[in-house]
């Protein structure tokens, strides 16, 4: 468990004001583009400048724009030729908060688990699970998941049923939890893959639901940036960054609201663990299972992260019998 403000996912919040130097660096086609082109593996200025089809220099130039927006980092690198200019994302995803952002007086507690943790798992085939250098057991068969090498595993994959976690809440006594995040790269599960195969994935926290949402497919056709060499192109290949988030109001998903259900519903309190489910309701619309990926796979070097934020408060460290 950590401390500290920078989200691991690299998800930059805003309010429109702070956002003006963002959108004018994006404001031009060949910038956009380079962004675009980053997201898929860091290149280098010749690199970029092959790939736009434009001069070095233009290319350098935008890129220098895109470092003083904060939205690019530049590394300077030996190569076969000299020193390279290597130029990667400095963030996955920016949220914009047109009504500006409250300020924040609260402390934030970050807890990592890797997705081969998981405590309780219903996989159904097709079905796997695998690390950086093999698969794990034999594919389409669920007793692999309870393999002890299950604990190394990168990528999970399901046609249906569910995953669960437990995350320790070791916050201090008299913490008050005021709103949560949970993020985590995930997708679809098809035979080989289908960008087309929508499916419903919901979010328990607690055993209460947190919120559903449709991934439209298994996504392939280009490989996951931080997928291992020997990982077979007609396999799916990422996922997408989803964020489910529950504060006073209600619960969201990408800053989207899509139930009521408060923070204060679920109870939080130190010392207490924290259960997390992921997986396809039985009664949904669209059952297409789901895929999750870690940190040596897909598109984000992740695995699933929870976020809680919280402020001290007097009143429950005196009922805890602390003074």
């Amino acid at each position: 468990m950590s401390l500290g403000a920078d989200m691991p996912y690299h998800i930059k919040e805003l309010s429109a004001s702070e956002s003006v130097a963002i959108f004018k660096a994006l404001g031009a086609e060949s910038r956009a583009r380079i962004m675009e082109l980053l997201a898929e593996r860091d290149m280098n200025i010749n690199e970029l400048s092959v790939a736009l089809g434009i001069a070095q220099p233009s290319v350098t130039k935008h890129v220098q724009i895109l470092e003083e927006a904060g939205l690019v980092v530049g590394d300077y690198q030996a190569g076969p030729q000299g020193t390279q200019k290597k130029c990667r994302r400095a963030h996955d995803r920016l949220l914009i908060e047109l009504a500006g952002r409250p300020s924040r007086d609260d402390m934030i507690a970050e807890i990592d688990v890797p997705i081969g943790s998981f405590t309780q798992v219903d996989a159904v085939p097709t079905c796997g699970l695998a690390n950086r250098e093999r698969f794990i057991g034999h594919l389409d068969f669920p007793v692999s998941f309870f393999l002890p090498e299950r604990s190394t595993a990168e990528v999970i994959w399901s046609a249906g049923g569910f995953v669960e976690y437990v995350f320790t809440n070791s916050l201090p006594r008299g913490a008050r939890v005021t709103s949560l995040d949970l993020a985590m790269e995930l997708c679809s599960e098809a035979p080989g893959y289908n960008n087309d195969y929508p499916s419903d994935i919901t979010v328990w926290l607690n055993g209460m639901e947190v919120g559903t949402w449709c991934s439209p497919g298994d996504f392939g056709g280009s490989r996951g940036r931080l997928n291992p060499d020997w990982w077979h192109d007609n396999l799916n290949q990422y996922g997408q960054l989803k964020v489910w988030q529950v504060d006073a109001e209600g619960s969201s998903i990408d800053g989207v609201r899509v139930s009521g259900t408060r923070i204060d519903d679920f109870k939080i309190r130190p010392w207490q663990t924290l259960t997390v489910r992921i997986g396809v309701d039985p009664n949904s619309l669209h059952q297409g299972g789901f895929t999750l990926f870690g940190k040596g796979f897909g598109n984000y070097e992740q695995d699933i992260v929870l976020r809680l934020h919280y402020v001290n408060d007097p009143a429950l460290r005196s009922a805890d019998g602390e003074m």
